[in-house]
């Protein structure tokens, strides 16, 4: 069974660092690894995303200042943020493919199987 656990999510100012984690379990390989997220009353939505061949995609809000990268040794996915700002404040959730996925790097939900259960990120000004 494939398990994806997000962690790093935290309270900070505006201007401040995270960096989030996401330590996949249940399978060793997957083409397609991403970051979403969902602030309350918005829709979810594509922040990064990583191909197996390295390729990557941000939303054009956070390109710049976050990067998403992988250690396929540790089977965990990264997702570093710099100069947080108010409206980063939601839940950041990790989101894979199945090995069968032979698509382009994306950050729509659609190529995404597997999903982790969260961790909230809360940006103060």
């Amino acid at each position: 069974q494939v398990q994806l656990a997000e962690s790093g999510g935290d309270s900070v100012q505006a201007g401040g660092s995270l960096r989030l984690s996401c330590a996949a379990s249940g399978y060793s390989y997957s083409r397609l690894m991403g970051w979403f997220r969902q602030a309350p009353g918005k829709e979810r939505e594509g922040v990064a995303a990583i191909r197996s061949d390295g390729s990557t995609a941000y939303a054009s809000s956070v390109k710049g200042r976050f990067t998403i990268s992988k250690d396929t040794n540790k089977n965990t996915l990264y997702l570093q943020m710099n100069s947080l700002q108010p409206e980063d404040t939601a839940m950041y959730y990790c989101a894979a493919s199945g090995t069968w996925y032979e698509g382009s790097v994306s950050l729509n939900a659609m190529p995404y199987t597997y999903w982790g259960q969260g961790t909230q990120v809360t940006v103060s000004s």
